[in-house]
């Protein structure tokens, strides 16, 4: 009885004689005022780093859908007729960049090869051209094809796209090694009619 006086002493602002210290702890580890506070400031945090976490996710999946349709619409295009040049190449790349709008595909890397595949199954580079008019395979080079793709006596054009993402939200001081990404997608394409694609020029 004494100590419950001496709490309510202490509830009542009166100075007890003795115990005030344990009258106290005891107000502090039962008095709920402010738990509502302390957990929005623990739970806020972190929820918005999860809508944060969310939205980038959604906006590099829509980013990699678009490079995938990118890269299979060079090798569709490319594949309709059965010769090119170099003029034409050139042109894939506004292709590409029309896919991916409204993002922006700087940095970008595009090379586009024809492969001839013999009757045993061999693929080597006929030609080759990428975003910056230059050859990157040399001609005659053997090209190892994937093991789902049966392949043979028929041509291939295959698109490389390769598109580095930025992460919009994350913090300007991260290095840039945290805040970008690379969605690459590699297509291959069969010739729609003839025995090959020709380029005159390449």
């Amino acid at each position: 009885m004494g100590s419950l006086v001496l709490c309510r002493d202490v509830i009542r602002n009166e100075k007890p004689v003795k115990g005030g210290v344990i009258c106290q702890l005891r107000r502090l580890i039962t008095d709920r005022r402010g738990v509502g506070a302390i957990e929005f400031a623990i739970a806020a945090p972190l929820l918005i780093m999860f809508y944060v976490c969310a939205f980038e996710i959604s906006v590099a999946v829509t980013v990699s859908r678009k490079v995938n349709r990118a890269s299979a619409t060079v090798s569709d295009l490319l594949t309709q007729n059965q010769s090119t040049n170099k003029a034409t190449l050139d042109t894939m790349k506004t292709v590409t960049k029309t896919v991916i709008a409204p993002f922006s595909e700087d940095g970008y890397s595009l090379k586009i090869t024809g492969i001839a595949v013999a009757a045993d199954g061999k693929a080597t580079v006929a030609w080759s051209r990428d975003q910056n008019a230059q050859q990157p395979y040399a001609t005659g080079l053997v090209v190892t094809l994937p093991s789902t793709l049966e392949a043979k006596s028929t041509f291939i054009v295959r698109t490389e796209l390769t598109v580095p993402y930025k992460l919009l939200s994350m913090m300007p001081s991260l290095a840039s090694s945290f805040n970008q990404i690379n969605l690459s997608k590699t297509s291959y394409f069969r010739q729609r009619s003839g025995e090959k694609i020709t380029c005159a020029d390449c």
